[in-house]
């Protein structure tokens, strides 16, 4: 108990003393305006909506992440997510908490190794969507729920082992509410586990972001990049807030493989007709009549990104930023 109280004074402190803008990227990480454009994601018009009715709204990524169909993209990335969850440590018993977990691609290869999970997503289909495939694969210890990343009101302190965030949280708002909610849900002597994808990498989802960034306006004032996640001094930032010294934050690159039975052109149909935030681009795109020039570029960006050795099969690999947290 005494260790818990000292926990949440440290929280407490830390986040009394963050500067007042310490929220925004742009501000507090040294990104202008123009920067974060350079840096935003596909269907930044959307995030730029959400942002200006956070007010409005608890929970401002719903609408984006229930668009579409997630699952559609996410089969496609399957195995990385088992070889993610492999490269774990995970045993029997743990308490692992999947954060933004989609419709399982993490969280229910940690439960076949036995671990005790949670997987919280604020999409409310992708929810149901991981319910089903955990039934369907008779498997108990695993349950799914909503929630958002920034305020998990409904986990209690130090409930987790593990928490685990693979291109998930890194799309709430609020970055520095993320980190200390999921420093506040970790047992001390426990881990995060985050996969945030790098601005700028030369790889697929880098550039699918940057190429859709470039037909939609530019965010207002205050809009954080979720790709801010990917810069490592952002994410210490965002974690000292929390009282957790650099020291404890490690960071690697790792690899996503995109593995689809169908060639890119049908990929790329694909992101546009299910995955929201490439919606959104497509839509903005429409508005200025250059839909047609956004899908060729995509197009062109999926072929000469694949590495598939068939004709009419997609394997591309993308590289995102693994940041380990002990707590």
């Amino acid at each position: 108990m005494q260790r818990l109280m000292l926990k949440r004074h440290r929280i407490a402190l830390t986040l009394s003393r963050r500067r007042p803008h310490a929220t925004f990227a742009s501000r507090s990480s040294g990104y202008s305006v123009a920067h974060c454009l350079s840096l935003s994601c596909a269907g930044s018009n959307y995030f730029q909506q959400a942002f200006l009715h956070w007010g409005k709204s608890m929970s401002p990524n719903k609408e984006l992440w229930e668009k579409g169909d997630f699952t559609r993209i996410a089969v496609c990335m399957r195995e990385s997510g088992e070889e993610i969850v492999e490269s774990l440590a995970i045993r029997a018993g743990l308490k692992v908490l999947d954060l933004g977990c989609g419709d399982g691609t993490t969280a229910i290869p940690a439960a076949k190794l036995g671990a005790d999970v949670l997987g919280v997503d604020i999409a409310r289909n992708l929810v149901e969507a991981g319910a089903r495939r955990a039934h369907e694969l008779g498997l108990t210890n695993i349950r799914f729920q909503e929630g958002d990343a920034s305020d998990l009101v409904d986990l209690q302190d130090e409930s987790f082992d593990l928490v685990v965030s693979i291109f998930g949280a890194m799309f709430a708002p609020r970055p520095f509410d993320v980190a200390r909610e999921m420093v506040r849900v970790t047992r001390s002597g426990g881990r995060i586990v985050m996969g945030n994808w790098i601005p700028n990498d030369p790889t697929l989802v880098a550039q699918i972001l940057k190429v859709s960034a470039a037909y939609s306006p530019p965010p207002p004032d205050g809009f954080v990049s979720p790709m801010t996640w990917g810069v490592e001094a952002n994410v210490i930032e965002r974690f000292a807030a929390t009282g957790v010294s650099p020291e404890s934050v490690s960071f690697q690159k790792d690899t996503c493989v995109f593995k689809f039975p169908h060639p890119p052109s049908e990929l790329v149909d694909t992101f546009r007709r299910y995955y929201g935030p490439t919606m959104n681009a497509f839509a903005a795109a429409g508005q200025s009549g250059r839909a047609d020039n956004l899908l060729s570029e995509l197009e062109t960006l999926f072929q000469s990104q694949n590495v598939s050795s068939g004709a009419d099969t997609t394997m591309i690999p993308a590289t995102f930023l693994r940041v380990t947290v002990s707590v």
